[in-house]
């Protein structure tokens, strides 16, 4: 414990982590509860039509939206798994932000915005409704509610981990607990309360982690003394100074602990995968779509690119930071291990806030942490409700269903969802690593659903049977890679392998970054060649709107500043993410 706050916080034995919380800490998160809840109950007023609850009106400002847009992104996943990769792959994490985030961003505020806003589709699905046919929404809407519970569950799986490790709580009735708070503000308040939920969220994470930063770099002996002591841990890897450099090392898959090389990181990260993501999960273009005015849907993913670039000090910085100190042994930090000696890096967050953090403090970054678990909660079941209710439910149960139908829907699927979230929590007890497995979700579903956006949006030739059965295509071929490969010295099922083993990885993120690559390629070339054999099921007339190329290109207010025009401040976005990539090459 750092000496300047004695304290009984922290029990270790054998590893383990429990923390114990005072009086204080407990009335912290408490209020934390009834704020969150507090939020729909106010808000329930305001939800009069469907349109309210599941779109918050299209009334918001960008600056709003665009805390929301980076808030639904904040969940388990980010927080805790980025930082459980920063211990488990160095500063090559950085990667998920600096290409693998910041210009999709800026390629979904620029590009794709003025299709989704313009077009007035209520989610991604009905996009593709209208661009391609009813047959490539439904099966978009069905793989990506598929995706929306098992992220949901995974937010679920490390909170109630989690509490369960750290305060000895129990595993199921963290479940329980977490699903029922979501519930009530998400039934009562809808999107608006989830996005203004997202925002406090947003500031939440901010100061509750920057503190812990500040303490572990003092210890530790400021950036200089972590990167030596990462230099020390490197050594021991056989990787030498692959955790203090984020592209020196990125020349052989065997040079890093990613186990990838930078082909492998550049195309299925930083294309595949991150486009897929940013542009195509109705999940974070949702908080986009709620803004007032086309200018402020553009501008949400950029404005929200600007703290999102900072982001790796706060999340992955403390994984760096732990593994550092675990290499020190007894007088650096404990981490849970398995029977091979291998750290438990979910763990990560859990172990610095107890060697760190005193009385009050505690409960601040404890709040902190199920309020990231929170928002991942809230943010896809708020676009599992959406999806369900417009394309499935509207679209082929009940076509007639009134408004208030609707919401009643709405509010019965928020419940469902959230059901079959804690079903999917159970699975990710399989991975040391929460971002390991939801990047092979995304593989499943984003990769290829971006071949046929990318199609659509630029070649209006492109047709509804080529889409789907590219889509089709596309899923199957990560389904077949995924059956045959496997990360090295795993046991074949869930990781891979469950068909043969033809291939092995590095890790699991290499094996990841592959699976979106062929799966891409997969979707794209099948839409591509029955699109050519088939023919157009749209006339340019309907897809006015829907394809680049017959679409009115949105214009900047050229006496507006240039931070409220989109094309300049996407610019100077990818000219400080630049800047980042060289200083931390």
């Amino acid at each position: 414990m750092n000496a300047a706050f004695p304290g009984p916080l922290l029990a270790a034995t054998g590893g383990d982590i429990l923390l114990r919380l005072a009086p204080v800490d407990y009335l912290i998160i408490a209020t934390y509860f009834v704020f969150v809840i507090g939020i729909g109950w106010v808000l329930r007023k305001h939800l009069r039509t469907s349109k309210d609850f599941f779109e918050s009106g299209r009334s918001l400002p960008a600056w709003i939206c665009a805390l929301g847009f980076i808030g639904a992104n904040l969940g388990a996943q980010e927080v805790m798994g980025m930082a459980a990769s920063g211990a488990k792959y160095g500063i090559a994490t950085s990667h998920f932000y600096w290409i693998g985030a910041i210009p999709a961003m800026v390629f979904v505020g620029i590009f794709m915005m003025p299709f989704y806003y313009g077009s007035k589709a209520r989610s991604v699905p009905e996009y593709l409704k209208l661009r391609f046919d009813e047959k490539t929404r439904v099966f978009n809407a069905l793989t990506f509610a598929g995706m929306t519970v098992f992220s949901s569950g995974i937010s679920m799986f490390a909170l109630a981990k989690l509490l369960n490790a750290i305060l000895g709580w129990n595993f199921h009735g963290c479940i329980i607990i977490s699903s029922t708070i979501v519930l009530v503000y998400i039934y009562t308040g809808g999107l608006t309360s989830a996005i203004y939920n997202e925002v406090l969220q947003f500031f939440l994470i901010v100061f509750g982690f920057l503190p812990l930063v500040i303490l572990g770099l003092e210890d530790i002996g400021g950036w200089d003394g972590l990167t030596r002591q990462l230099d020390v841990y490197s050594q021991t890897q056989g990787m030498p100074g692959a955790w203090s450099s984020s592209w020196t090392h990125m020349g052989s898959a065997a040079a890093n602990p990613m186990g990838v090389e930078w082909f492998g990181l550049v195309a299925g990260l930083g294309f595949v995968l991150s486009f897929g993501y940013w542009c195509t999960d109705f999940l974070v273009v949702q908080r986009a779509m709620a803004a007032k005015d086309m200018n402020a849907a553009r501008r949400t993913p950029l404005i929200a690119a600007i703290p999102k670039m900072m982001f790796p000090v706060l999340v992955i910085l403390p994984g760096m930071l732990a593994i550092a100190l675990f290499s020190k042994g007894s007088s650096g930090l404990a981490l849970p291990v398995d029977v091979n000696g291998v750290p438990d890096y979910n763990m990560v967050v859990p172990a610095m806030l107890a060697k760190y953090f005193p009385s009050g403090l505690l409960g601040i970054g404890l709040t902190a942490l199920m309020a990231s678990f929170m928002s991942g909660m809230a943010g896809n079941v708020t676009a599992f409700n959406t999806v369900w209710t417009y394309d499935l439910y509207q679209g082929h149960i009940k076509p007639d269903a009134s408004d208030a139908h609707l919401v009643r829907v709405g509010r019965l699927t928020t419940v469902v969802g959230l059901v079959i979230s804690g079903g999917c929590a159970y699975l990710a007890a399989s991975f040391n690593n929460i971002m390991d497995m939801l990047q092979l979700v995304f593989g499943f579903v984003n990769a290829p659903l971006f071949a046929i956006f990318l199609l659509g949006m630029f070649w209006r030739r492109t047709t509804g049977h080529g889409a789907f059965y590219g889509l089709l295509i596309g899923t199957l071929t990560a389904v077949i890679f995924h059956g045959c490969t496997l990360p090295v010295g795993e046991p074949a099922g869930i990781k891979g392998g469950w068909l043969t083993v033809q291939q092995t990885f590095a890790s699991s993120m290499a094996q990841n970054f592959w699976m979106a690559i062929f799966a891409f390629a997969g979707c794209f070339a099948g839409t591509l060649l029955i699109s050519l054999v088939t023919a157009p099921n749209r006339t340019d007339d309907e897809l006015r709107g829907l394809v680049y190329s017959l679409t009115e290109k949105p214009r900047d207010d050229h006496g507006a500043a240039w931070y409220a025009r989109p094309v300049p401040l996407g610019v100077a976005v990818l000219a400080a993410t630049a800047v980042l990539n060289l200083i931390f090459w």
